[in-house]
């Protein structure tokens, strides 16, 4: 167990460093919404990496991961190295959101779906139900640092403090100065995040009498976590319906796709790319190995989210290493937290409020929605905390209707405004409806695999039957020059 005392001091050191970034970020602000929401377009590929780092391995690698990893085994590494493939289709969409933002000044994927079908509509709909399917990720963020804090302090500190806490950093960054306060902060943590990780993944193997000890351990006390489908819970079901809708994450979550156009250059984007894969693979091993040295040093743990915080106070790991891989954390919680409500505003300010108010109704209009997102996320992490892992995968699952219409704007001319439409509201009653309706289990392949074939064969059955729209962008004949320009990049 760790004192409330030290956490507290060093949140409050990570909280001013936050905010002399968020305020230096805040005197670089031009006060239009291109600015506010996409940094202004310019950011290098290593800040956008680390960014893209920070949003992606979040709070959910090394609480829900890691408590995957403890509950099931190597199935965990399996089911992140299928999102990790899945970031293969950055080769083949980030050129193309990038170009269609230069060309057309989209500031967020929802309004260039609009653009692409001709309509106003798709786009709004595309906001609507992003917000409602990304809702329990925000939650996932909030619970994640409640239960971290909560954890390594023995409940010193409180669910509704941390996660208050968490919400009080998270407004302050994302309203000051937008995304460039939040990826300059996430550029400055990621890399503690990372470090400090390496560092206790190796004090845990150490405390343990080193690798080959650590090996032998597992292998002689918890030798079905070693194989597939290990003690339970990963059974093949269980992997696909985990695993399939993250494969298509990049696409699928705005918050991720939104930063492909924040990129200054095609060269920023390949370092992008570069830091992303590297950074992904070594932290996927690390939240792994993690899992496993909890399972080793803190058996028993009834909520397997829980096995971070108790390896940290378990005194395996020496208290400033603990300490920086709470900061850790804790930054990458926020970050994504920020991210999607920074890109929850950019849809309503582009789709809802529209350019015919101006920058400042469109960033009005922004923050007042990212204060709710932000509040919703706190007020359900106190009281969903326990079931993190379920929140992620719905999430995951739910998002999958926006898939086919983004697949189809880039490679399908004959997709239409009717069949984005027909798509993403049958794909996503399907998921409310055996959810909610049926109380299907996210652990079951039959819902993410129901959305993706409603959302699938009603966009391709309506578009079908339909004609686009006269004033529907064509994507493939209009970036078609540009894209064999850089088809060496």
């Amino acid at each position: 167990m760790i004192a409330p005392a030290l956490i507290w001091a060093v949140i409050a050191a990570f909280a001013t460093l936050g905010c002399i970034i968020a305020l230096r970020a805040w005197r670089r602000t031009t006060g239009t919404a291109g600015d506010y929401y996409l940094g202004g377009g310019r950011m290098g590929g290593v800040v956008a990496g680390l960014s893209y780092a920070a949003t992606t391995y979040s709070a959910f690698m090394l609480v829900v991961l890691t408590g995957l990893t403890y509950r099931g085994g190597m199935g965990a590494l399996g089911f992140e190295l299928i999102y990790f493939a899945g970031l293969g289709l950055l080769v083949i969409f980030a050129p193309r959101f990038w170009l269609a933002s230069r060309r057309w000044g989209f500031i967020s994927p929802t309004e260039m779906v609009g653009a692409r079908y001709g309509s106003p509509l798709v786009a709004k709909v595309m906001a609507g139900l992003s917000l409602l399917f990304l809702l329990p990720y925000c939650t996932t963020q909030m619970a994640g640092i409640g239960l971290l804090l909560s954890g390594v302090t023995g409940g010193q500190i409180t669910l509704f403090q941390a996660v208050a806490t968490g919400a009080v950093l998270a407004l302050f960054w994302a309203l000051v100065a937008g995304l460039r306060s939040v990826a300059w902060t996430d550029a400055a943590l990621s890399g503690v995040m990372f470090v400090s990780a390496l560092l206790a993944v190796g004090f845990a193997v150490s405390y343990l009498g080193g690798w080959g000890a650590f090996i032998a351990r597992a292998e002689a006390e918890n030798p079905e976590w070693l194989g597939v489908p290990g003690p339970g819970l990963w059974s093949l079901p269980t992997f696909l319906a985990l695993s399939f809708p993250w494969f298509f994450f990049v696409l699928s979550n705005p918050q991720v796709s939104q930063r492909l156009f924040i990129l200054r250059d095609f060269a920023a984007m390949r370092t992008m790319i570069l830091w992303v894969l590297g950074f992904g693979f070594v932290f996927t091993l690390v939240s792994v190995l993690w899992g496993f040295a909890a399972l080793q040093i803190a058996p028993g743990l009834e909520n397997t989210s829980m096995a971070t915080p108790a390896l940290l106070g378990s005194g395996a790991v020496p208290v400033w290493v603990a300490l920086l891989l709470i900061l850790g954390i804790l930054s990458a919680a926020i970050s994504t937290l920020d991210s999607i409500a920074l890109t929850v505003g950019a849809m309503v300010a582009r789709d809802v409020v529209g350019k015919s108010g101006g920058d400042g109704a469109q960033i009005l209009a922004g923050r007042i929605v990212m204060v709710i997102v932000i509040l919703f996320a706190s007020f359900f992490a106190l009281e969903q905390a326990q079931i993190v892992d379920q929140l992620a995968a719905l999430s995951a699952a739910g998002l999958l209707v926006a898939v086919p219409p983004i697949v189809g704007a880039f490679f399908w001319r004959r997709g239409t405004a009717a069949g984005a439409l027909a798509g993403m509201t049958g794909g996503a009653a399907v998921a409310i409806w055996l959810a909610l309706g049926q109380g299907m289990s996210v652990f079951n392949p039959v819902l993410p695999f129901s959305v993706a074939g409603a959302s699938v064969v009603l966009f391709v059955a309506v578009s079908l039957l339909s004609r686009p729209r006269p004033g529907a962008l064509d994507f493939q004949s209009e970036l078609a020059d540009e894209l064999a320009r850089h088809r060496a990049w």
